[in-house]
């Protein structure tokens, strides 16, 4: 059996046998119809929930009008938070106050004005730091990774680095070629095992040796 085990409900098993239990697939123990998630994401938490879905996205409830996607072997640190687009009280009057949900008569035409809300959207293979927040309809590019209590408000593009409150782009962490290249190459879509095979190049930075890797 490969090591990589996208069935597995916690990725990571101690020598001696033992699973991490703080750390599980979240494909694996989400089943909400609001949440699109790719094999191998992880989420690590000191204080595992029993609803991972209502932990990470407090405010997606089922049947909402957005979604919450993440790509494949994305990594998700303890604390984070994702506020979707439902979390949103209407701006457009004098009053941000949510009076239509305390009345069972005016809740459908409340819920009704909430239609077509942005999806959030986590490209593959980003990392999550420590208690970030993901704000409404973000978009998080491939490679991308968000530094620890970062709040992202905008969409970032692939293989930045952000942080901060609001976060800003760092740096990117290629040159752009090289983003171009590991883009077209998309390994995160590959066999699981020519991943495994070119883990010594997925773990490097040479970029012609990751595509040697992977040649047909």
């Amino acid at each position: 059996m490969p090591f990589l085990d996208p069935s597995a409900r916690h990725p990571l098993v101690f020598p001696d046998g033992r699973a991490h239990r703080q750390m599980v697939h979240l494909n694996r123990v989400i089943d909400h119809p609001n949440m699109v998630i790719g094999d191998h994401s992880y989420a690590n938490d000191f204080d595992p929930p029993q609803d991972w879905a209502a932990h990470l996205a407090p405010y997606l409830y089922p049947g909402a009008p957005e979604r919450l996607v993440i790509g494949r072997f994305c990594q998700i640190a303890h604390g984070v938070r994702f506020i979707t687009a439902s979390a949103n009280h209407a701006m457009d009057g004098f009053t941000t106050y949510p009076f239509g949900v305390f009345d069972p008569g005016t809740l459908a035409a409340y819920r009704g004005s909430f239609a077509g809300l942005p999806d959030t959207v986590i490209g593959h293979d980003v990392w999550i730091g420590h208690g970030a927040l993901i704000l409404p309809g973000v978009t998080l590019g491939n490679g991308v990774i968000v530094g620890a209590g970062a709040v992202v408000a905008r969409d970032v593009p692939d293989y930045a680095i952000v942080a901060g409150n609001p976060a800003r782009v760092l740096r990117l962490r290629f040159a752009p070629e090289v983003i171009a290249r590991l883009l077209a190459l998309s390994w995160w879509d590959k066999p699981l095992a020519l991943i495994e095979a070119a883990l010594p190049a997925l773990v490097g930075a040479d970029i012609d040796a990751l595509e040697l890797a992977f040649a047909p």
